[in-house]
């Protein structure tokens, strides 16, 4: 006789399933396992979150070190990103949502107290405290989703904190840029006052050693690309660097206690064509103030010297510098040139003044002084261990030249 499909034999075993705290039942895997999960999930918030605490200052040193506004600031993102795991578990279909105001609640200037490296530490302490609750908080059978889905959103918050840190970083590279082009421009204006000592130092200008300024010509296209790329190689050429970039105009600081134009020579390819000048020497910010419009100025006459080198020292181009009507170079040949020859014995301004008169002619000058040719000789010497320039030679008796010139102009004009 064939079993009646309601006859007990034929019933199919009953499945035991586990009681669950409020006294209903869970099944692995159904939708009513799931939302017992959520439901524990929800309500172990809290301790989720204090349990993280614990954690943070358990395993980070870096953590226990910030000062106690910080503190309370990671606490606050970590508090976040468990609050914020917690609603998108309640629907786990839909992509992570709002993962990007997790650190929203703290201050941009967190991202400076904590490095990129600290906040993924945070997060993996978070997600560790999560696991480890998994088999208290998740249904029974429901463990291993608990944990699938805790690592799938940790990707999530990893990402979305290397992308704070790289809007952050690219913030603050532009405002730093901003920054650069306005100390820059103020030290070419000469306004070195406290405010700019303090701006330099907000851009990391240690002041220890000399300074350099070398100003040239930008390349083509210099986008925020090269300039940035520019920025790089600056600082890896010297110790402290400031670039900025007026017009088709490139001036560089350089500073430290190293090789200084040896770092300036490395740079060169980074000028655009035409002459590259370099400052004279500078302690301070007022003295690297007359050594960037020194520069500048020899950038505006170093057309004048066909064959100066690349790059050019600016003390080089002070007979140029005249002609464009720089007084800071018509006083320094006065100073350095004129004024020593005109106090010294021995006839030494008489002498170079005759030597250059008769065609840079020794015997032309021995005759017009009535002195031996060794005689004119010796004195030119002389001129050139007071002056540092060589009247023997073509480019310096030039300089010379101009020194005599602009020393009695200034005099006829006394």
């Amino acid at each position: 006789m064939a079993t009646s499909p309601r006859t007990p034999a034929a019933r199919a075993p009953r499945r035991t399933v586990p009681p669950v705290p409020d006294g209903g039942t869970a099944v692995p895997g159904t939708p009513t396992d799931q939302s017992e999960t959520q439901r524990r999930v929800r309500e172990g918030t809290g301790l989720l979150a204090a349990a993280a605490m614990r954690r943070l200052d358990a395993d980070l040193s870096w953590y226990r070190a910030l000062p106690a506004e910080d503190r309370s600031w990671v606490n606050l993102v970590a508090q976040a990103g468990i609050t914020a795991f917690v609603t998108w578990y309640a629907d786990p279909t839909q992509p992570p949502h709002g993962v990007g105001e997790i650190f929203a609640t703290a201050p941009p200037e967190l991202t400076r107290s904590i490095s990129l490296q600290h906040t993924l530490q945070l997060v993996r302490v978070v997600v560790d405290v999560v696991e480890t609750h998994s088999d208290r908080l998740a249904a029974p059978g429901a463990e291993r989703e608990l944990r699938e889905a805790v690592l799938r959103y940790s990707r999530e918050v990893a990402f979305s904190a290397a992308e704070v840190y790289a809007r952050a970083a690219e913030v603050r590279g532009a405002w730093d840029a901003r920054l650069e082009a306005l100390v820059v421009d103020a030290l070419v204006r000469g306004d070195a006052d406290d405010a700019l000592r303090s701006r330099v130092s907000a851009l990391g200008w240690s002041g220890r050693g000399a300074t350099l300024v070398v100003v040239g010509t930008t390349t083509a296209h210099m986008d925020e690309v090269r300039a940035a790329d520019l920025r790089r190689a600056t600082r890896r050429a010297a110790d402290d660097a400031l670039v900025g970039i007026l017009g088709d105009r490139l001036v560089v600081f350089l500073g430290g206690e190293g090789d200084l134009r040896a770092a300036a020579m490395s740079l060169l390819p980074r000028f655009g064509p035409g002459p590259v000048v370099v400052g004279p020497t500078a302690t301070g910010l007022a003295e690297a103030t007359r050594s960037a419009r020194a520069a500048l100025a020899g950038l505006a006459a170093a057309a004048g010297w066909e064959q100066a080198p690349r790059p050019v020292h600016a003390d080089d181009l002070l007979p140029e510098r005249v002609l464009v009507g720089d007084t800071e170079a018509r006083r320094a040949l006065v100073e350095r040139a004129y004024a020593p020859l005109a106090a010294s014995q021995g006839s030494l301004l008489e002498t170079l003044s005759a030597y250059l008169g008769g065609g840079r002619s020794l015997e032309a000058a021995a005759r017009s002084l009535y002195v031996h040719p060794n005689t004119v000789r010796y004195r030119l010497r002389r001129v050139a261990d007071v002056t540092g320039w060589d009247p023997l030679d073509a480019r310096e008796s030039y300089v010379l030249q101009t020194a005599l010139a602009v020393g009695r102009l200034d005099g006829a004009a006394g």
